[in-house]
């Protein structure tokens, strides 16, 4: 009987979660494919001037994953290629998955964004940065960060 109540809540909130309309605002199927650099990092060549990009669940980084084998690669090819703000080494660490949203690139018809956090020495605060794996996307440095040298 618990059972047949957890797969009925499972199916209504899948239901619900590909019904309603996504929130994201920074998709874009156009988008080049993503290259990779000699270290095994994206190329990211554009810096980015909103400071909602990464930050706001609603402009998460997309980093299509389905041109490659495991799905969390891709999330380290792009933060293995940021800096701190003045160069500095990062380091992260997935703190959850969070925020569904609706996805024709999900079994399910539903994605979830990945949230990282970011630490660099002499950092105040650390930084949380949603990433997307289900959707397309310019990729761009976030507003305070940089490229690793």
């Amino acid at each position: 009987m618990k059972k047949s109540i957890l797969f009925i809540a499972l199916l209504v909130g899948i239901s619900s979660c590909s019904s309603t309309q996504s929130t994201l605002k920074n998709t874009d199927d156009k988008a080049p494919n993503l290259t990779l650099s000699k270290d095994n990092t994206f190329v990211i060549t554009e810096y980015s001037k909103d400071k909602k990009y990464g930050y706001d669940k609603d402009y998460p980084i997309n980093i299509f994953f389905n041109n490659t084998e495991n799905e969390t690669i891709n999330q380290g090819r792009f933060l293995n290629a940021l800096a701190g703000p003045n160069g500095e080494k990062i380091t992260f660490t997935k703190l959850e998955s969070c925020c569904p949203f609706p996805t024709k690139r999900s079994e399910l018809g539903a994605g979830f964004l990945d949230v990282y956090e970011l630490k660099w020495e002499g950092q105040k605060k650390p930084v949380l940065l949603y990433l997307n794996i289900y959707e397309k996307g310019i990729l761009m440095v976030p507003v305070g960060l940089s490229l690793k040298k």
